[in-house]
């Protein structure tokens, strides 16, 4: 990569890095005790989102963000959202981990989604 490009682009990544106040949400977001039989795959937080992953069980699979800004949809304040949900999606407060484990387990055990 040529030095330009790498100046450039790290430029880009100090701007996203600042707007998104990726070292301020380190010390926010809690910590997770996942069951041991959940296979967890962290990805790219794309799409405005401060964090994203997706859980596993068997054949099942959920798609897990943390929107801190609402850039996503409106919660009032940081917000995980699961899909699929139900029908839907479900949202909780960011440290409310205890709903968010629960609604992950919901869906896993679900025969709704394949």
């Amino acid at each position: 990569m040529k030095y330009e490009n790498f100046i450039r682009d790290y430029k880009k990544i100090s701007e996203v890095e600042e707007i998104m106040e990726y070292r301020k949400w380190v010390g926010e977001i809690p910590y997770i005790k996942f069951p041991s039989d959940w296979e967890i795959q962290v990805i790219p937080p794309f799409g405005g989102a401060v964090a994203r992953f997706s859980v596993k069980k068997g054949d099942k699979q959920v798609s897990i963000y943390l929107d801190c800004y609402d850039r996503l949809g409106i919660y009032g304040e940081p917000y995980w959202e699961i899909y699929p949900y139900e029908d839907d999606t479900f949202r909780c407060a960011m440290k409310d981990t205890e709903s968010l484990l629960k609604a992950i387990s919901e869906t896993l055990n679900s025969s709704a989604i394949g």
